[in-house]
C-alpha cells in the first residue's frame, strides 16, 4: 500500500471520528429534540382521538366503496363518439383525455364525470358540504377542492370494475355520499344513451304504449259507431259501415304493429340478459365499522425520525460554528470580510 493511501485512510478515519465526536458532544441536544418530538406526536394523537370528530384536527376517517362494472368492450367504433358528441360532452371529454374517436372510453368517461365540476357541485349542494367543511371564502372553488380530497375513483382494467369511494369521519354520511355518486353516474350514463340495447328497449316501450293507446281509441270508435248504427240514420247507414270498415282496417294494422313491437321487445330483453350492460352497479356502499386512516403510529414514527435527523443536522451545524469560532485563522478571515463589507 502506498504512503498516500495510508494518509488518505488516516484522514478519513479522523473525519469519521470528528463527526462521531460532534454527535457525542451534542448527544443531549439530539436526545431532547427527538424525545420532545416523539412525546408531542403521541400526545397529539391521543388528543385527536379524545376530541369529537367534527372538531378534531386528526379524526378517524371511514371510507365506504361502491363497485360498478364498466363494459368498455361495447364502446368500440363510432357509436360512442356520436353519442358523446351529440350529448354536448365531446369537447369536455377530449380535454379530460377521453378519446371520443373510438376505442374503450366508458371507464375514462366515468372517471372524468367523477371529477367534473357538475358532479362536484351537485354533491356539495346535496349534502351541504360548504357548511360542513366551514368554508367561508371562495366557496365554489374551495368546496370542489375539499371534495376532491376525499372523493376518489379507481378503475381496474383487468376486471372492468370501477370503484367510487368517499372518506369522512361519519361512516353513514360517507356511505350516503358514495351511493349518491353512483346514482348520479347511473343517471348520466342513461341520459347519454350509451347502451344501444337499453335505448332500443326504451324506444320499443314507448312504441308499444303508443300502439296500445291507438288500439283502445279505435276500439272505442268502433263501439260508438256500432251503437249509432242501430239508430235511424236513414241514408247515413252506408257511411257508418264504410267508416267502421276503415277503422277496422286501421285497428288490424295497429294490432300487427303492437304484436311486432312486443316480439322485438322480448328479443331485446333476451339480448340484454345475455350481454354485459355498459354500466352496472355491482355493490352499493356499506358503512364501514373500521377506520381507513389516519395511521397515528406511522405518523408518530415519521415525526420522531424527522426530529432525529433534524437534531443531527443541528448538531453538525453547531459543531461547525464552534470549530470556526475556535480557529483564529478562520475568525481573522471572517473579520476581514466583514470589515470590507462595512467599508463598502
Amino acid at each position: 500500500m502506498a504512503d498516500s493511501d495510508i494518509v488518505q485512510d488516516d484522514q478519513n478515519a479522523v473525519s469519521l471520528f470528528n463527526l462521531f465526536l460532534s454527535l457525542w458532544c451534542y448527544r443531549k441536544l439530539i436526545t431532547v429534540i427527538t424525545s420532545c418530538a416523539a412525546i408531542i406526536a403521541v400526545l397529539g394523537s391521543v388528543v385527536s382521538i379524545i376530541l369529537p370528530p367534527e372538531i378534531s384536527f386528526l379524526p378517524n376517517l371511514y371510507t365506504p366503496r361502491a363497485n360498478m362494472l364498466i363494459n368498455d368492450s361495447g364502446s368500440q367504433g363510432g357509436g360512442i363518439a356520436a353519442a358523446i358528441n351529440a350529448s354536448g360532452l365531446g369537447g369536455l371529454a377530449s380535454m379530460a383525455g377521453v378519446n371520443v374517436s373510438g376505442g374503450p372510453v366508458f371507464s375514462a368517461l366515468a372517471a372524468y364525470m367523477v371529477s367534473s365540476d357538475t358532479m362536484l357541485d351537485s354533491v356539495v349542494e346535496k349534502f351541504g358540504l360548504i357548511k360542513r367543511y366551514k368554508i367561508k371564502k371562495y366557496v365554489t372553488a374551495e368546496s370542489r377542492k375539499k371534495l376532491k380530497k376525499y372523493l376518489t375513483a379507481d378503475y381496474d382494467e383487468e376486471s372492468g370494475v370501477f370503484t367510487v369511494s368517499f372518506s369522512d369521519y361519519d361512516p353513514v354520511f360517507a356511505r350516503e355520499v358514495a351511493d349518491y355518486c353512483v346514482d348520479y353516474l347511473s343517471r348520466r350514463f342513461d341520459g347519454l344513451g350509451l347502451d344501444k340495447n337499453l335505448r332500443q328497449k326504451e324506444n320499443l316501450g314507448k312504441g308499444i304504449a303508443a300502439a296500445y293507446e291507438s288500439i283502445r281509441d279505435l276500439e272505442q270508435e268502433i263501439q260508438a259507431l256500432e251503437q249509432s248504427a242501430s239508430a235511424p240514420y236513414g241514408g247515413r247507414v252506408q257511411n257508418v259501415m264504410l267508416e267502421t270498415r276503415r277503422i277496422n282496417m286501421e285497428l288490424q294494422a295497429q294490432q300487427q304493429i303492437y304484436t311486432q313491437l312486443k316480439v322485438q321487445l322480448e328479443l331485446t330483453n333476451a339480448t340484454i340478459a345475455s350481454e354485459t350492460p355498459v354500466f352496472q352497479v355491482l355493490e352499493t356502499a356499506q358503512a364501514p365499522d373500521r377506520k381507513s386512516g389516519p395511521s397515528r403510529g406511522a405518523l408518530c414514527a415519521i415525526v420522531t425520525l424527522v426530529a432525529f435527523f433534524f437534531s443531527i443536522f443541528l448538531a453538525f451545524t453547531l459543531a461547525a460554528l464552534e470549530n470556526i469560532m475556535n480557529d483564529p485563522e478562520a475568525m481573522e478571515k471572517f473579520r476581514a470580510v466583514n470589515g470590507k463589507r462595512n467599508k463598502e
